[in-house]
């Protein structure tokens, strides 16, 4: 027998023998979790701060099996390199890691494996851009304290006062103000604390005693004409309306009026505010001298499956035209409110699209999304994508100032307002202190913004800005 047909006979009887062996009691497929449902997040290590390139960052995981074993992947690297990490009793998990100084922005996927039993989920680490600050001497900037739990803020451009809202807490909210400032020494003139809501009108968690919780304020605009201040009411799903001078409620809508009311822009050329109705495809429209509410405008998302939920709106009245953007489905709406017609544009490279502003002279669109971290901005006519800007971590909202010409944005998690001109280009990177959350440029030069506190002893927050061009 020569040595081929001796290998042969050789691997003919070991093909045999495995054959006849029993199959080994380990597989890969092992017992699967059953209503597997957990909450797994990637946040910076230090509460509050954004993840950039090169910092640490914090997976953690809660409502997993207690013994689990868990495996955190990267593509085909295994980022706990030293076995598997187990979860305790109470089904939770935590992971420290450290970025590398090279890696990417963007929406970075994590792939959480478990075993003992199986499962798998895919955990996002949003690695924002980290822009240095610059610019500062092209501005005139200052900033005063005010009120806990600040939201937005508008100025008066006939009376030269600055009128802010803050809410403080989760319902039921127990503090909450509209505080007027003087523009230019930035001292409080005026404030006033809204009603008591019903209890309808103060949701709680199940079960909670019926503490008094007011009609909290949040999103805010003048009408100059009658001088008064329209307010959304969030938490109540209502808006309210107050004088201006006096600083007294004038008329508190019923619970139920504008769903999770956010933005309001009131239009003194037609008579009308418009508040956007957020996880609606609504912005409702109330009439401003008979302070009624009429029939809304109703948005219909361009995207198969999708749900308008109405984020930001912005105005200009000499042309009629109204902007506004949605989270959910990631476009931005161009409303002619002479014709009626709404137009629908998609947002590629928007994700969580919540600030817009217009700027009627070039029509173009500013659109700021959180979770994307850039600027887009769009032209209103074809919808087209004219400059992708990174700006910072967490732009959440946007304003146009037409004198310089330039858009300022508010980047909440970076604690930055970015300078962006209508070419894509940053001209200023500003500190805004802990959590810059809205801005508005005042059509004179001026740009106002609001930021909120990091917590009680953080003296960066609860403030008001006003930014000027240097003189």
């Amino acid at each position: 027998m020569t040595f081929l047909s001796s290998l042969r006979a050789g691997a003919s009887a070991l093909v045999l023998m495995s054959l006849a062996a029993p199959l080994s009691a380990e597989s890969l497929y092992t017992p699967v979790a059953k209503d597997f449902a957990p909450v797994v997040r990637a946040a910076a290590a230090q509460p509050g701060a954004p993840v950039y390139a090169g910092s640490k960052v914090l997976i953690s995981g809660e409502r997993l099996v207690p013994g689990q074993e868990i495996t955190l992947m990267r593509g085909t690297t295994v980022l706990t390199a030293e076995g598997p990490i187990l979860v305790d009793a109470e089904g939770r998990f935590s992971f420290e890691m450290t970025l590398d100084a090279e890696a990417a922005t963007g929406q970075q996927p994590v792939v959480m494996l478990a075993e003992k039993p199986a499962a798998a989920q895919i955990v996002t680490v949003k690695i924002s851009p980290k822009l240095d600050l610059a610019g500062a001497e092209k501005f005139d900037i200052t900033s005063g304290p005010v009120a806990n739990g600040l939201y937005q803020v508008i100025h008066n451009e006939k009376t030269g006062a600055v009128y802010v809202t803050s809410a403080v807490g989760r319902p039921p909210v127990k503090l909450s103000e509209i505080t007027r400032l003087d523009a230019e020494s930035l001292k409080v003139t005026g404030k006033v604390s809204p009603p008591e809501a019903p209890a309808s009108g103060r949701p709680g968690p199940e079960g909670a005693a019926a503490d008094p919780g007011l009609f909290a304020v949040y999103g805010i605009d003048i009408d100059t004409e009658h001088d008064r201040l329209w307010v959304s009411n969030t938490r109540q799903d209502s808006i309210a309306v107050y004088d201006a001078k006096e600083m007294a409620l004038v008329k508190q809508f019923e619970p139920g009026s504008v769903s999770h009311g956010r933005d309001v822009v009131v239009d003194e050329t037609r008579g009308r505010a418009y508040v956007a109705a957020t996880r609606t495809s609504r912005i409702e429209v109330f009439d401003t001298k008979t302070l009624e509410k009429l029939d809304p405008i109703e948005i219909t998302t361009s995207r198969r499956g999708g749900e308008w939920s109405s984020m930001a709106l912005d105005l200009d009245e000499a042309s009629g035209i109204l902007v506004n953007v949605s989270m959910s489905s990631n476009e931005a709406a161009v409303i002619d409110l002479n014709s009626g017609s709404v137009k629908v544009l998609p947002l590629p490279g928007a994700l969580a699209a919540s600030g817009v502003a217009y700027d009627p002279q070039e029509k173009l669109i500013f659109v700021a999304s959180q979770q994307s971290d850039n600027l887009l901005i769009v032209s209103a006519e074809d919808g087209r994508i004219l400059h992708d800007v990174p700006v910072g971590a967490q732009p959440l909202n946007v304003t146009f100032e037409p004198v310089s010409r330039q858009a300022f944005v508010a980047n909440r998690g970076s604690g930055t307002i970015t300078v962006v001109n209508t070419k894509g280009e940053v001209t200023a990177n500003l500190d805004a202190g802990s959590r810059p959350n809205q801005l508005r440029a005042d059509g004179q030069g001026t740009v106002w913004a609001v930021n909120k506190s990091l917590g009680q002893d953080d003296d960066r927050g609860n403030m008001i800005w006003r930014i000027r061009p240097a003189k």
